[in-house]
């Protein structure tokens, strides 16, 4: 954490000596940017089977270019506390409902929504509605891989049953490629830190199990057949773009 803490002053640093250096208002600037964001999304087609809403948290690292398009790379962890267990852990539990640990007490099982996508994105900035030709409409899409899974939790209980090794059999592990869409603005300051990026966000997997057996189903053969696991939301971010110093209208030998 404290590492974490030191990077992050170092940036916001260089960051605010960089932002002193140059205007972007006076042209089309060729930049590396990095940034962070939020996405929060609804989940539909297959996704929806398994989980309800899903929050993303991720970075972005990428270049625009003097032309105002954009290359880079996004990674993104997912996570959510709404799933559909669909009678996942019924041979589990007893009369009343409940799940039982080794010492025969009430167990508290948590499951909740874990997983991660990564992304190559291209797309473009157009300068439309904006105060500067570096600001406006943004546009971004390209592949990616995804994957999800339960994240199967037994706090301080412990249940055989569901431990360790044990977990795979229930945790519906799931992978695949995606594509995405970003359609937004995006924002980059004159001066300063105030540069930032929100608009719609939609994403498409094509997966398939990574499990071949599900303890719950031992009779019931894994499904081999690609899922479309869909998510649409929002993206909102905020980024620090690097450039370089303006050259000087005069030059002393």
């Amino acid at each position: 954490m404290k590492n974490f803490a030191l990077s992050l002053l170092f940036i916001v640093t260089f960051s605010f000596n960089y932002f002193g250096q140059r205007n972007v208002r006076d042209s089309i600037i060729g930049t590396p940017w990095i940034a962070v964001h939020y996405d929060g999304c609804w989940t539909h087609g297959d996704l929806a089977k398994e989980f309800g809403y899903l929050n993303h948290i991720g970075i972005m690292a990428g270049y625009k270019t003097s032309k105002n398009w954009f290359w880079g790379l996004d990674a993104n962890f997912m996570f959510g506390n709404k799933v559909h267990l669909n009678g996942m852990f019924d041979q589990l539990t007893d009369s009343q409902g409940n799940i039982m640990n080794d010492q025969g007490s009430v167990a508290q099982v948590v499951v909740g929504a874990r997983g991660f996508n990564t992304n190559l994105a291209v797309g473009k900035v157009f300068p439309v509605l904006s105060p500067n030709d570096n600001s406006g409409i943004f546009i971004h899409t390209g592949v990616g891989l995804l994957a999800h899974k339960y994240r199967i939790e037994t706090n301080y209980d412990l249940v055989p049953e569901i431990e360790l090794k044990y977990k795979k059999g229930y945790d519906r592990l799931t992978m695949g490629p995606n594509v995405h869409l970003f359609v937004g603005y995006a924002f980059m300051a004159d001066h300063g830190l105030i540069n930032f990026y929100g608009g719609f966000y939609v994403q498409e997997g094509f997966t398939k199990n990574m499990r071949t057996i599900f303890f719950d189903q031992p009779n019931v053969p894994v499904p081999t057949s690609t899922m479309h696991d869909i998510q649409v939301g929002f993206r909102t971010g905020w980024f620090i773009p690097f450039y370089k110093r303006k050259p000087k209208d005069f030059y002393i030998d």
